[in-house]
């Protein structure tokens, strides 16, 4: 019960934090800002690093009389409610944050989908590990960022091997603390995505109890505010066209990515090097199995009362 309160209080905390955001916050911006201005939210661990390293945006959007703004974040749900706010206009983040945005109220839009990257998840043990099987995970302490990717995961995972989410001791720890968590042994699995699965892979004795298939496609979301997304397609246009020419690029420049990567993460080239060779860059359309994929996450989340009311995903999706 105590799990299910603390769960139901992060959704009205979102709403919250929302609510104060709004005029002012992480990003400045404020009622006042022009409209041609365009506010991108990034995480450094995800394609729109790239997109801003490479510089090509500012030129494109400059040509149809945008400017863009940038706003690092250090997790999705936070990214998710300065979109709330509406502070940035664009960002991307996980398939679950949305969820929670939406169960807010938030004014949010998808707008498009990346590549699968389930093979970059994995619910992580030591390597000395007693811990040989999903199974063996009951009675345990798992570690894994509340409102992630990472969270679906787990209580998919756990749901295959007959357990339920009751059976573990969630420990809710954003990826830097889940790190130290996880080399100290204050944990006994730590459920995370790259590159911080690979870095704990490489540098950090970690071992691969599963990794995403057959749970979770782990796809990024890129979401904007409602008002972006029907007020400026011809940028929103651009922006997209622009993330994938900037994922083609990463796909087929690994010998220049994985340096730069490596650098803005501060990360070993190793551990970035496994990263970027067991994923794809790119976006996908917001295809029926798409959308039913996001709508099974927020039904699961309802149906355990991580969320306090049922969603339809579809309300989200622009037509």
């Amino acid at each position: 019960m105590k799990k299910l309160l603390s769960l139901r209080v992060m959704v009205l905390l979102f709403f919250v934090a929302g609510t104060l955001l709004v005029g002012c916050n992480q990003s400045g911006k404020t009622e006042g800002d022009k409209d041609n201005v365009v506010v991108i939210g990034y995480q450094k661990n995800c394609p729109l690093v790239i997109l801003k390293s490479l510089g090509t945006l500012e030129e494109r959007l400059e040509e149809i009389g945008y400017t863009v703004e940038w706003k690092l974040f250090q997790a999705g749900p936070a990214l998710l409610e300065a979109l709330n706010a509406g502070s940035i206009d664009f960002g991307r983040t996980g398939n679950t944050p949305p969820i929670f945005a939406q169960a807010s109220n938030a004014p949010i839009a998808y707008v498009s989908a990346g590549k699968p990257k389930f093979k970059g998840s994995a619910i992580l043990v030591p390597e000395d590990s007693p811990v040989e099987s999903l199974e063996d995970l009951k009675g345990k302490t798992v570690a894994f960022a509340k409102g992630s990717s990472s969270h679906y995961f787990t209580v998919k995972a756990l749901e295959s091997a007959g357990l339920s989410y009751d059976d573990i001791t969630p420990a809710f720890l954003p990826p830097g603390d889940g790190r130290i968590a996880f080399e100290t042994g204050s944990v006994d699995a730590w459920t995370v995505w790259d590159p911080y699965t690979a870095s704990a892979q490489i540098d950090a004795d970690g071992r691969a109890l599963v990794d995403g298939e057959r749970y979770t496609t782990d796809r990024d979301f890129f979401i904007a505010t409602s008002t972006f997304a029907s007020e400026h397609k011809e940028a929103l246009d651009v922006l997209l066209n622009e993330i994938q020419r900037s994922s083609d690029w990463a796909n087929e420049n690994h010998d220049e990515l994985i340096p730069m990567l490596a650098e803005e993460l501060g990360i070993s080239e190793e551990a970035v090097e496994m990263a970027v060779t067991r994923r794809v860059y790119g976006l996908d359309p917001l295809t029926k199995d798409i959308i039913d994929e996001q709508q099974s996450i927020a039904d699961l989340f309802y149906e355990l009362g991580i969320i306090p009311k049922k969603l339809n995903v579809r309300d989200v999706i622009p037509d």
